[in-house]
């Protein structure tokens, strides 16, 4: 049996790094583990040595936990391309965001998220007015940059980022992570056109 760890003391209603990191490595450790169909508020608060309620006030549930993780990882993994071309921008910022799906553990685990929020209204309004937003701010750049160049006409923006999220979560929900450099080159003209 292993030993339980140390029970972390809160500092009232700021939060403590040190539990904070804890929490995060726990919540980490668990998905890579068991996905997102086994990862729990209890299970990452019993690892962290945590308690539930300081847990719960950070992350309301654990659909904004996951993404709390998940924006920290993707964040490191995947730099924001700015080569001057949309064309370019989105075909490097989709290589990278297809292969941190494919090999980084929130990445992989991410369909869990969009699975839940099919039954689920709290992971749903997670999903639409906390991941959504958060998570298309760097893509979003990408577009506005090229409207700022002359490049898509501004109104089109909000369109072809929609597009974009449709076309990279079929992928993702599918399994089709792997597609040919010509044909996801090809799709990619196709939004840029």
């Amino acid at each position: 049996m292993e030993p339980k760890p140390k029970r972390r003391a809160s500092i009232g209603a700021r939060r403590s790094p040190e539990t904070e990191a804890a929490v995060k490595a726990a919540a980490r450790e668990l998905l890579a583990e068991k996905g997102y169909a086994g990862f729990s508020i209890e299970e990452v608060a019993r690892r962290a040595g945590a308690g539930k309620p300081t847990i719960y006030r950070w992350w309301p549930n654990k659909a904004e936990l996951f993404i709390a993780i998940y924006g920290v990882e993707k964040d490191a993994a995947i730099p924001v391309p700015d080569t001057g071309s949309l064309r370019e921008d989105l075909l490097r910022y989709t290589r990278d965001l297809w292969r941190f799906w494919r090999e980084d553990a929130a990445g992989r685990v991410f369909r869990g998220l969009i699975a839940e929020a099919q039954t689920s209204e709290t992971a749903l309004a997670a999903l639409r007015f906390k991941f959504m937003p958060e998570r298309l701010a760097s893509p979003r750049r990408m577009f506005v940059r090229a409207a700022e160049r002359g490049d898509i006409a501004a109104d089109e923006i909000d369109d072809r980022l929609e597009l974009w999220v449709g076309f990279n979560w079929l992928h993702v929900l599918t399994d089709r992570l792997s597609e040919d450099e010509p044909s996801l080159s090809r799709k990619i003209n196709l939004l840029c056109r």
